[in-house]
């Protein structure tokens, strides 16, 4: 028996890991961002929002870690570059990019004009294929493998009645990336995965929650799918984060984890 297993919570270890993080104002970033803070990561957390950046980043100081930050969304090849660039500069280099970036713009299609689609994509697949561009460039070049965790949703499998067109094709083109990029890094040693989640608490949802009319119409909609019968909550995303950002996820790649109480699986 290896060592590893007769101590299995190290698998889970990620003390000392350098961990870039984007969209860290966001609700997944952020939370991504506090839970490898605890867990030891040294950090380079990016967003575009300046003012909520720093809230995240104190959080994630007063939480123990090491952070480095980096005042940029994925827009640009330049702007991934400067963002992994930060973490080199800081820390010497680079083992996991959590890439919690992204957007949705919900229209009937007929109402929505082709730059509206193309904004989602740029936001949701542009971005992230530009930070892997930039993140596997210097990972590959240090020979120690590493870790990349993109965000997709229920939504790259399933479509939706609500003008999700640009949004479901964007989370299907995440899975893709997941898988491609799963294959193409594995000669690397570095693993590709995605965690898909169905609806969770946070600030953009957090109406789902409430006790009213339309709150309890539309989450008694969603619970008659979810065999768990609840929603999510953000430590349902704290464990699969962990796992694939850490060794424990070793022989994982290419792989969508549906963070979603069985919503897919009927």
């Amino acid at each position: 028996m290896s060592d590893l297993l007769r101590e299995p919570w190290r698998l889970f270890d990620i003390r000392g890991k350098v961990a870039v993080v984007t969209g860290a104002s966001g609700a997944f970033g952020a939370l991504a961002s506090r839970v490898l803070a605890a867990a030891g990561a040294r950090l380079v957390l990016a967003a575009g929002k300046a003012d909520e950046l720093a809230a995240t980043a104190k959080r994630c100081r007063e939480l123990g870690a090491e952070v480095e930050t980096v005042a940029l969304r994925p827009n640009t090849e330049a702007d991934c570059e400067s963002i992994m660039r930060g973490g080199v500069d800081a820390y010497g280099g680079l083992d996991i990019l959590v890439i919690g970036s992204g957007l949705n713009d919900v229209s009937p299609i007929v109402d929505m004009a082709p730059e509206r689609f193309l904004n989602v994509m740029h936001g949701n697949v542009t971005g992230a294929w530009l930070l892997c561009r930039a993140f596997g460039k210097r990972v590959i070049a240090q020979g120690r493998g590493g870790k990349v965790v993109l965000v997709s949703s229920a939504r790259g499998l399933l479509g939706h009645p609500a003008g999700y067109s640009a949004y479901c094709a964007s989370k299907s083109a995440t899975d893709g990336l997941a898988r491609a990029l799963g294959c193409e890094w594995g000669k690397h040693g570095i693993t590709v995965n995605a965690i898909a989640p169905t609806v969770f608490r946070s600030p953009l949802t957090a109406w789902m929650f409430e006790d009213n009319e339309k709150a309890n119409t539309t989450r008694a909609g969603m619970l008659a799918r979810i065999p768990l019968g609840r929603l999510g909550e953000p430590e349902d995303l704290a464990g699969p984060l962990l796992f694939l950002a850490s060794k424990a996820s070793d022989f994982y790649t290419g792989h969508i984890l549906y963070a979603d109480g069985g919503y897919t699986a009927g």
